[in-house]
C-alpha cells in the first residue's frame, strides 16, 4: 500500500508550464506501475501519462504527447510531471496514482490503478 501527495499545481499563463510531483509514502515505489491523470470540469478522469517500474515503459495520451514528460526517482519516492505548452484545455485536477505489479502498457486506465492522490489543481488561462 501506498499513499500519494501531490504538489505543484497552481495556474499559469497559456504557454507556460508547471511541474507536478507526487511523494509516495508506505511503501517503495519501484514495484509499481506509476501514472498522472487529469479530471477536466465536466468530464471523466482520463489517463495522461504512465511510466513502468525502472522507467523504461512510458505512455502518453495523444492530447499531451510532445508538452508533457512523465519521469520518476524511486530513491525519492517521487514521480513527476512536467507539463509545457500549456494549453486551456489542459485545465483540471491533476491525480498521480499506482499500480502495484500491473501491465504498464498504454494510456493509464482508472479502473487498473489502486491507490490515489488526494489532487492538485492546474489552471491554464
Amino acid at each position: 500500500h501506498v499513499q500519494l501527495v501531490e504538489s505543484g499545481g497552481g495556474s499559469v499563463q497559456v504557454g507556460g508550464s508547471l511541474s507536478l510531483s507526487c511523494v509516495a509514502s508506505g511503501d517503495t515505489i519501484s514495484r509499481y506501475c506509476m501514472g498522472w491523470f487529469r479530471q477536466i470540469p465536466d468530464k471523466e478522469r482520463e489517463g495522461v501519462a504512465s511510466i513502468s517500474p525502472g522507467g523504461e515503459g512510458i505512455n502518453y495520451s495523444d492530447s499531451v504527447k510532445g508538452r508533457f514528460s512523465i519521469s520518476r526517482d524511486d530513491s525519492k519516492r517521487t514521480l513527476y510531471l512536467q507539463m509545457n505548452r500549456l494549453q486551456p484545455e489542459d485545465t483540471g485536477m491533476y491525480y498521480c496514482a499506482a499500480m502495484y505489479l500491473g501491465n504498464c502498457v498504454g494510456v493509464p486506465e482508472e479502473r487498473n490503478f489502486s491507490w490515489w492522490g488526494q489532487g492538485t489543481q492546474v489552471t491554464v488561462s
